[in-house]
């Protein structure tokens, strides 16, 4: 990370991190969020908790953090990050505080005294912060990082969401959210078969939203078709063994679904995931999915916009109940950027669209 432009875009690497300790564990990780409001002061102070139970914490993930120096960051937060962390063949437990104002690096990280184990075996890794964020706002960003995270349906881990409030003694209120919890998943399942699964939940839900389930819209698969596409290079000079998956879907039916279904019309949202966390899509997959030739499969492109972010595709002369949904998932180490756009347009060329045309 260049800078923490806010405290939302913080908390979301922090997870996006977890995420990964989580990945690196051979056993069932659960990973919490505690989000807790004290009405003492004014404004009201918002702790927040991000916790896993993963692999210990790697200290080197934290040297690229930086404060980003604008007055709304300013306001909000003072920059400082509490850190705990163990892995499993520590005999301590870890604690270190994290100012991420200081400008000199050597100075932004101070080890405090750590606790003994006592011969217990567990790892995991607790992050935590005091801010000024209204909850409503911080809330939102991370419940709809979560529910994009069901996607992906990651087998090993289980998401929590807790929301605590100070002011009486004792109320929790909690928001418990499971990766798999669409679905029992089938032992084993590969990465692209969970995002077939993860994309095809997805489209089953209320207008294709990502918090409301609507058994209105599709009450059944049996008009999803779906294609899919995994391409991936064997580590050499030119590349370091990154994957990339791609899984589009289009939804059709003889008659209006519901309301809600027709209010998304002929455009298509692209979810991307960066290494098993969602982002913004890249402008070489941008540019790869406007090189393809979506005529060769009976569809047409008419437009393409970036917004903030979120790739916007408009089709030409699509049924009148239908829609289609892409999602695309990069995970691994990085491609030089041409050698991207290439490995996403020969994902297109071995998918299986043929089932996908008018």
């Amino acid at each position: 990370m260049d800078g923490v432009a806010s405290v939302p875009k913080l908390c979301l690497h922090l997870i996006s991190s977890a995420i990964q300790r989580c990945r690196m564990s051979e056993d069932l990780c659960r990973l919490s969020v505690v989000l807790k409001r004290s009405p003492v002061s004014d404004p009201p102070i918002l702790g927040i908790s991000i916790s896993d139970t993963g692999v210990g914490s790697c200290l080197e993930e934290f040297k690229d953090l930086r404060y980003s120096r604008d007055w709304a960051s300013f306001e909000k937060w003072d920059g400082e990050l509490s850190v705990t962390t163990t892995s499993i063949c520590d005999r301590e437990i870890h604690h270190y505080h994290l100012n991420l104002k200081e400008s000199v690096p050597t100075n932004m990280l101070t080890e405090l005294p750590s606790k003994p184990k006592n011969g217990a075996k567990f790892s995991g890794t607790e992050i935590s912060l005091s801010t000024f964020e209204r909850m409503d706002d911080l809330l939102a960003e991370i419940t709809h990082f979560f529910r994009k995270m069901l996607i992906l349906k990651i087998p090993n881990i289980a998401i929590e969401l807790v929301i605590e409030h100070g002011d009486i003694r004792g109320s929790r209120y909690g928001n418990f959210i499971q990766a798999n919890e669409c679905n029992h998943l089938p032992s084993p399942m590969s990465n692209i078969e969970c995002l077939k699964s993860g994309l095809e939940d997805f489209v089953c839900k209320h207008g294709n939203s990502l918090n409301e389930k609507c058994f209105s819209c599709f009450p059944n698969r049996e008009h999803l078709k779906v294609g899919s596409g995994l391409a991936c290079r064997a580590e050499s000079q030119r590349s370091t063994g990154q994957v990339m998956e791609a899984v589009i879907i289009i939804s059709e039916s003889s008659e209006p679904p519901s309301p809600c279904f027709s209010a998304s019309g002929p455009k298509t949202e692209v979810l991307c995931f960066y290494d098993f966390s969602p982002c913004a899509i890249s402008q070489s997959s941008m540019n790869a999915l406007i090189s393809i030739d979506w005529k060769n499969y009976g569809l047409t492109l008419r437009s393409f916009v970036d917004q903030n972010g979120s790739a916007l595709l408009e089709w030409e002369d699509l049924p009148t109940y239908a829609h289609i949904d892409i999602v695309l998932h990069c995970y691994h180490k990085q491609y030089p950027l041409l050698y991207f756009m290439h490995l996403v347009i020969d994902i297109a060329q071995e998918m299986t669209l043929t089932c996908l045309t008018k």
